[in-house]
């Protein structure tokens, strides 16, 4: 209950504060193109509900036709624009109306399209317990997925190999672990990573640390070295297919 009330009360100011940067930024996507400045984005949320999450487009009309779920820095899909809209994340600036709307939290996993739920691990289905987020230790982590998929043949496959793996274990120790202290502290990171990615790293870290993670998981969390695949919590193999 008052981790709804903290939700709705700062997604509504925080919606109000954010309107000089984010009409400006709604004019020209609509310049662009002529077309809506929103894209309405099917995910899954808790205990598996669809439900639809609001972006400021950052693609062209019809982009997810193409049958493509992962988007990386190269991706042709992606509008001058919208380079800038995923760059600072205003996109999911947005998706405080969903917040509002109680689909989503403030803090939380980051919700999934269903094609990936749909490959989830039994381990991984407990991700849907609670509701998707704009931003947990995964967000921080991997705020650079675009430049991690840039250049992979297949994203998708590659999300699935090398980015999967660990976001579903960062989200599954912030189910383990949830509180509004640890809430407010990953809020807190976020806005830091705004700043210095390195820093918000380093709370990153500490705070994993602190929990008990598995070194391993913490090592990945450092991002110093590249990525590499690794099965998905729950499988002992590494995913071959999407």
């Amino acid at each position: 209950m008052i981790k709804r009330l903290i939700d709705i009360t700062i997604s509504f100011f925080a919606l109000i504060f954010s309107l000089p940067i984010l009409l400006p930024v709604m004019f020209l996507v609509w310049g662009y193109d002529r077309q809506s400045p929103f894209y309405i984005a099917p995910r899954v949320g808790k205990n598996g509900i669809l439900f639809n999450m609001i972006k400021l487009r950052s693609m062209i009309i019809d982009a997810n036709k193409l049958g493509i779920d992962s988007t990386s820095n190269d991706d042709r899909r992606v509008t001058p624009i919208g380079k800038v809209i995923r760059k600072y994340k205003l996109d999911e600036l947005v998706q405080l109306w969903n917040v509002l709307l109680g689909d989503m939290s403030l803090v939380g996993p980051r919700p999934n399209v269903k094609p990936e739920v749909d490959i989830y691990t039994d381990v991984e289905r407990n991700l849907l317990s609670v509701k998707p987020g704009i931003t947990d230790f995964s967000s921080i982590v991997f705020s650079d997925e675009g430049k991690i998929l840039e250049g992979k043949k297949d994203p998708d496959l590659s999300y699935n190999q090398l980015i999967r793996p660990w976001k579903s274990r960062l989200g599954l120790i912030y189910i383990k672990f949830q509180s509004l202290t640890l809430d407010f502290e990953i809020i807190i990171y976020t806005i830091i990573s705004l700043f210095s990615r390195s820093i918000a790293l380093r709370k990153v870290c500490e705070k994993l640390d602190k929990l008990g993670a598995n070194q391993l998981i913490i090592d990945v969390a450092k991002r110093e070295n590249e990525l590499y695949a690794y099965p998905p919590p729950g499988s002992d193999h590494v995913v071959s297919k999407r």
